[in-house]
């Protein structure tokens, strides 16, 4: 990367992890401070609370992702972000579970996911717009190690009032870094046939695409998969004697280590332009993780050792997923990024949400197990989907 494509990635994988520590960091705790709350005892409407924030972001990301191709990425991003800050202040201001879920809903509202996603293929050249957009991908991993890890601590020195502020503090400074640090970035308009609706012609076009179709079941999956995931792995742990302050040991250790693993097979994937083929080998990697806990606990052989070195494989395809499919997504969408990437971050907050609900009734009324058993057979329909995906030449494909 040269200078200004550098800090161009790094600034927007900054404001893009804002935005998934919005989401990821109230997770481990929120369901535990809700019971100070009036009406705390209302599972459904604390449940609510934790997953409005992505629903309403589902809604979203389509709409803003294609005015962003109209009206420029920065105005979105900046708009987006000043909603984040209007909803962690509101939420920051009121111990009521009502004034919290609107001010989450709101936060959501702010969905610029698909906006960053798009300025980071505007301002990047191709041949290096994988490792750019690693990143961005890198940043929803990270945003999700680090929520774990931080969340408790951040908890008893903070509250919850405590974290919403910290939450608004951090958004006026990504307002300042997308407004003043990040270049602009040129419209990007593709041409459309006389006499048809400008926007509506972009979402067929790239919700009809079957190449983006596969990418987007790919990430609903993905990330359904992890949110049911790590509704047992830390039940996991701590049924293995390790309590919940001593987790970030665990994720901390195999999320570096998988990065060291990943990172060459990410470099030689796009040096000889096979991320189609990391992408299906990425899956098999996730597909790996989930049966092998699915044999361990099978086999009651479930330890500290056993669970670390099943999510080192689950963060291998983790990453590697996280990085290859929002760079496939912006050049399989060609000049309609914004409305493809719209499309894109859509399916997978829906995915977020999926994963939450239906993983906790699965835990609930299956056990441990089942979700294992359900994320690989997920798993299994999305590599059977994905081998059909075709490489991409060098060149964009035009939409």
């Amino acid at each position: 990367m040269n200078s200004s494509e550098l800090r161009s990635s790094l600034s927007l994988s900054g404001i893009f992890a804002l935005r998934m520590l919005g989401l990821f960091l109230i997770l481990p705790i929120f369901s535990l401070h809700a019971h100070s709350l009036p009406d705390g005892d209302n599972a459904t409407l604390v449940g609510i609370t934790i997953g409005i924030y992505g629903m309403v972001q589902a809604f979203f990301h389509i709409p803003l992702g294609i005015l962003s191709d109209k009206i420029g990425r920065r105005m979105i991003v900046v708009g987006g972000l000043s909603l984040f800050v209007l909803g962690a202040v509101i939420a920051a201001s009121h111990d009521d579970l009502y004034w919290i879920l609107v001010g989450r809903a709101i936060q959501g509202a702010g969905a610029i996911s698909a906006a960053i996603t798009a300025w980071v293929a505007d301002l990047t050249r191709e041949e290096i717009r994988t490792r750019a957009m690693a990143l961005i991908g890198g940043s929803i991993a990270i945003s999700f190690a680090i929520s774990i890890i931080i969340a408790a601590p951040l908890y008893d020195a903070l509250g919850m009032p405590g974290i919403f502020w910290m939450m608004a503090i951090l958004g006026l400074i990504a307002i300042f870094v997308a407004w003043r640090i990040v270049p602009s970035a040129p419209l990007s308009i593709a041409p459309q046939p006389q006499g048809t609706d400008t926007h509506l012609s972009r979402f067929l076009k790239v919700l009809k695409d079957p190449e983006l179709l596969r990418l987007n079941i790919g990430v609903l999956i993905l990330h359904a998969s992890q949110v049911a995931m790590f509704i047992a792995v830390p039940k996991l742990l701590v049924a293995n004697d390790l309590p919940l302050e001593g987790h970030w040991k665990v994720y901390l250790s195999v999320l570096v280590a998988s990065l060291l693993v990943m990172a060459p097979m990410l470099m030689q994937a796009e040096k000889k332009n096979r991320l189609a083929l990391l992408l299906k080998v990425s899956i098999v990697f996730m597909l790996a993780a989930q049966m092998y806990f699915g044999v361990v606990i099978f086999g009651n052989h479930v330890n500290i050792w056993t669970i670390s070195f099943g999510l080192f494989l689950f963060f291998i395809g983790f990453n590697l997923l996280e990085s290859l499919q929002p760079s496939l997504v912006s050049r399989f969408s060609g000049d309609n990024r914004g409305a493809g990437l719209g499309v894109y971050n859509t399916t997978m907050s829906i995915g977020l949400f999926l994963g939450g609900l239906i993983g906790g009734w699965i835990y609930g009324h299956l056990g441990t197990l089942a979700i294992f058993e359900i994320d690989s057979l997920l798993l299994i329909v999305w590599l059977i989907i994905a081998s059909k995906l075709s490489e991409l030449p060098l060149k964009i494909k035009k939409a």
